[in-house]
């Protein structure tokens, strides 16, 4: 089943240094962006895939997973020098991945801060087809490519590979669910809010909103008091969090709610 598209939908996979949101770095990136096609025709698609300088080594762990070696991006740009055309190249685009709420988005939304390049993901639909697939079957990227698409994943782990998989897979996904007790509606904020499997304020889930939609810790020794509370009460932790090992995007969040509470 063709989706059905107000937006271009930019589907995207990143291989990386390592697992570490904070402190890891993109060393791949490909998309496939899905534009709306004119009444009748299809959607039109277009791939990109970039490897990046990431500054850093690439840990053995990562290679043995993705295959790139420091030398193969030794002499390709650093993410700061493409930051800002691939900000240009996503701009209006709803988004996807697989797995991409916990790991691809954080991370690049990470690269885009460290740039100094202006990119909030959570002004986008986010669909991750991850998610639908564990609520519909509990298994795998290879196997979801195997039980939707009736293929073999060959390179998995490649980032272009494993983009255009998860591209096939949700258009998969939205005919094998069209006549469900539950079908899956081709509407990407429907797929969005379908996906969505934890209501993160921040991308790594450090801050979550309650049932009252207010911001909570959601680790630690504070996990599921208010925010604002906490910074009210022990002025010191937000320094602590500031100084400590959490991500660019968790200290920004966390930035604008206490500048919130200080102009109240």
């Amino acid at each position: 089943m063709q989706l059905k598209l107000k937006n271009p939908l930019l589907f995207f996979d990143i291989e990386s240094t390592g697992l570490n949101v904070a402190t890891d770095r993109i060393v791949e990136i490909s998309i496939v962006k899905v534009s709306p096609g004119a009444p009748g025709e299809p959607n039109k698609v277009e791939v990109k895939t970039r490897r990046v300088n990431p500054t850093i080594p690439i840990s053995p762990e990562a290679e043995a997973v993705h295959g790139i070696s420091n030398d193969d991006v030794k002499d390709e740009p650093k993410f700061s020098q493409i930051a800002k055309s691939l900000a240009q190249f996503m701009k209006g685009c709803d988004i996807a991945g697989y797995n991409s709420m916990k790991f691809d988005i954080p991370m690049l939304a990470e690269e885009f801060i460290r740039a100094g390049v202006d990119f909030d993901f959570r002004k986008r639909k986010l669909v991750d087809v991850q998610n639908i697939f564990h609520k519909k079957e509990q298994r795998t990227l290879k196997a979801a490519y195997k039980f939707y698409c009736s293929k073999n994943l060959d390179n998995a782990h490649s980032a272009e590979a494993d983009t255009m998989a998860t591209y096939e897979v949700l258009e998969a996904q939205l005919d094998r669910y069209a006549d469900d007790d539950e079908p899956l509606q081709n509407d990407v904020e429907y797929l969005a809010k379908y996906s969505i499997q934890n209501r993160f304020v921040d991308y790594a889930g450090r801050i979550v909103l309650n049932d009252k939609d207010q911001p909570v810790f959601n680790f630690g020794k504070h996990k599921g008091r208010l925010v604002t509370e906490v910074l009210a009460k022990e002025p010191s932790y937000y320094s602590w969090m500031m100084e400590g090992d959490f991500t660019l995007d968790t200290k920004k969040v966390l930035t604008e709610i206490r500048k919130d509470m200080m102009q109240l």
